[in-house]
């Protein structure tokens, strides 16, 4: 992935509202109809990464399946960037988009 693309998906999986993070890799790969496989051990470094950048709050509570797990957030911070970076990501993919097409 291109550097930053994690985390725009996980801000963007967590927009409405908090979810763990096996279900942030479930949501990525659902809505990216099955293309998109993130691996924990990317995934869960970038939540960490993300919390400490206060991009995302966290507290503990229990799964679906009664397990104790941390639930995510998105802070003002974090939307703030996922608005910023998708901007970003709209006009880059553009560009992509213009070269191959012309390629």
């Amino acid at each position: 992935m291109i550097p930053g693309t994690l985390d725009i998906l996980i801000l963007t999986a967590l927009r409405s509202g908090a979810l763990h993070g096996y279900a942030v890799a479930e949501w990525i790969h659902e809505r990216s109809h099955d293309v998109l496989q993130v691996d924990e051990g990317a995934l869960y470094p970038a939540l960490h990464r993300l919390e400490l950048k206060g991009m995302l709050s966290a507290e503990w509570g229990a799964s679906e399946n009664n397990r104790r797990a941390k639930f995510y957030k998105v802070t003002a911070a974090g939307r703030k960037h996922l608005e910023t970076e998708s901007l970003r990501w709209t006009r880059l993919s553009a560009a992509v988009g213009f070269v191959l097409a012309g390629a």
